[in-house]
């Protein structure tokens, strides 16, 4: 690439960069030239958009909307290596039409072809564009982002690695070969490598490779939600040959096809680094693979950034001081619970503790923390883990699951014995984590003693900043949802209007960007003591603790809505009626 594309810089810009910030410039893909520019001029990319297109005297297309017309006439590859879109402009000369009339061969090769940069045009791109179109070129600069997500809609994610080799466009990593038919394993090495790419930039947690009758589907979890991801035309003809790929690169035995199979990939790309477990089952057509995807070079979550409301803060560090007991984190797959462990050691990390965590996998990773991965098919279970640890004069001691009694009851041991330990359990909410350890056969005495706080959550997506708008409520439907959500109805009278997501080019028209918690803190009093002793049931026990002032998931919730972080139908969508 860096052989076709001279990298344009305004002079403007340039001499207000140093030796070191040039060259991230230019080391940057086309889609990451502004956000590099931006972050070594310390603006804002809107900001410095505007500043650019000022400068080289082009527009800034705003609202996109691909142009149907032109969709087959770029090959996938070009559209991908220079991140560009045919777009949607209307002409004055169109204006009579209204877009009821359609225009001929001759009237379409006179018609100018409005394209969607990502960054500045050069002359290489314009010499390219001409090999494929004789239509006058009409060039907008746009947000990377929207470019980058109409070029998946329209194309499909990974299409310039699949596309037939025969459209003319040589990609510049393959003009040593330009004589020879493109290995077709090397397109399927490169369309998994994309697949995987796309799924970090979208913060994908999990990919699902299902094949159907007749075509191989691919979807990404994104936010908790499970998102079809757009593929090439061709993509069923490579079915076989991908599915083999990922099996290879998780080490596992591709002539089996029998049986299900685990293994890891160690997957560096994009700027990061993955580890991602792989698992594949049979079905009626071909193996299902699904990946969860692990960063290693995640960003660490605070306790701020997870959206924990300084109250909320504050209940929880006052009993991370304790120097023994048990703190449960509960809710189901994927609420955030370890990112929740995780933020309360990095909030208590200092040199004069011994920490020490037992996880499976590890998600995070904490400086100054001695972590252990479980191997269950060797023996090295939670409950043997947790036992060689207690000899290692640990002070805290975080168990990433309490899956059995045996688990447990070392747990509790530990805490007896002067040392705090965190894990989690998969409860609905906090107070049914008390019944769920009665259940497993603890004694209630030992769980009333060693059980500190249990904190049960839920993860809704966050309202995108740039574009959250307001709208006026239904007094009738927001006292039905408080109802459902155990608030109190007449608050819906002192409403007017809440936050309700738009859509805009920064957060993919969904409405939406990244994630918030909803909290129930759960904390044992002498009266919940002695009701824990009576092996009162979940009900109970939350009815008297919200008595006590705890705030259930539900009023977390609202909360949530009132500040405008996120809607009233995320919360119902996250919390059931049994999470009352």
């Amino acid at each position: 690439m860096a052989a076709l594309i001279e990298d344009t810089l305004p002079a403007a810009l340039a001499s207000r960069l140093n030796d070191e910030q040039r060259q991230a410039f230019t080391d940057a893909p086309r889609g990451g030239k502004l956000t590099a520019l931006a972050i070594a001029l310390a603006k804002s990319e809107a900001d410095l958009l505007t500043e650019i297109a000022g400068l080289v005297k082009l527009d800034i297309a705003l609202n996109l909307e691909t142009d149907p017309d032109a969709r087959g006439i770029l090959p996938a590859r070009l559209v991908h290596e220079f991140q560009i879109i045919p777009i949607k402009k209307l002409d004055p000369s169109d204006s009579s039409r209204q877009g009821t009339e359609k225009l001929d061969a001759a009237e379409l090769a006179l018609k100018p072809l409005h394209l969607a940069s990502a960054w500045i045009p050069d002359n290489s791109m314009d010499d390219w564009m001409r090999t494929f179109t004789t239509r006058p070129l009409v060039w907008h600069l746009a947000v990377a982002e929207r470019v980058h997500q109409l070029i998946i809609e329209n194309f499909g994610v990974g299409s310039g690695s699949l596309e037939d080799s025969d459209d003319g466009y040589i990609a510049p990593e393959e003009q040593h070969q330009a004589e020879e038919v493109v290995d077709e394993d090397a397109a399927v090495v490169r369309f998994v490598t994309d697949v995987i790419s796309q799924a970090v930039n979208d913060q994908a947690t999990d990919i699902h490779f299902e094949p159907q009758e007749g075509q191989l589907r691919i979807r990404y979890r994104v936010d908790g939600l499970l998102v079809p991801v757009p593929l090439p035309e061709n993509l069923i003809r490579f079915q076989d040959a991908i599915i083999s790929r990922l099996k290879i690169m998780a080490r596992l035995n591709i002539s089996e096809k029998r049986l299900p199979q685990d293994g890891r990939i160690n997957f560096k790309g994009a700027g990061t680094t993955l580890d991602i477990r792989v698992s594949t089952i049979p079905t009626i057509y071909a193996e299902s693979v699904s990946l969860r995807l692990l960063n290693k070079k995640k960003e660490a979550y605070t306790m701020d950034k997870i959206g924990m409301s300084p109250e909320e803060q504050a209940q929880i560090v006052n009993v991370l001081d304790y120097p023994h007991g048990i703190i449960l984190v509960t809710g189901p797959t994927g609420s955030g619970k370890s990112t929740s462990l995780n933020a309360f050691l990095r909030k208590i990390n200092a040199t004069d503790l011994r920490i020490i965590t037992i996880e499976d996998p590890i998600e995070y990773e904490v400086p100054g923390v001695v972590q252990m991965q479980v191997r269950p098919e060797i023996g090295l279970t939670f409950a043997d883990a947790l036992r060689h640890v207690l000899r290692q004069d640990p002070d805290v001691i975080m168990v990433g699951e309490i899956r059995d009694r045996d688990t447990a009851e070392i747990a509790i041991r530990a805490s007896l014995t002067g040392h705090l330990v965190f894990s989690t359990l998969h409860t609905n909410d906090a107070p049914g984590a008390i019944t769920r350890l009665v259940d497993m056969g603890i004694e209630p005495f030992l769980v009333a003693s060693a059980i500190e706080l249990v904190i049960a959550q839920r993860l809704v997506r966050r309202l995108c900043g740039e574009c959250a708008g307001s709208a006026p409520i239904n007094k009738i439907k927001l006292k039905e949802s408080l109802a459902i959500l155990g608030c109190d109805e007449a608050e819906a009278d002192l409403i007017t209007a809440l936050k309700t997501p738009v859509g805009c080019d920064r957060c993919r028209n969904t409405g939406y960007r990244g994630r918030i918690g909803l909290f129930e803190i759960f904390r044992l009093n002498d009266d919940l003591h002695e009701l824990v002793l009576k092996r009162e049931s979940t009900r109970t026990l939350a009815d008297a603790a919200r008595k006590q002032g705890m705030r259930t998931l539900g009023q977390s919730g609202w909360e949530k809505v009132k500040a405008g972080a996120t809607t009233l139908d995320e919360v119902l969508r996250v919390i059931t009626v049994s999470d009352k």
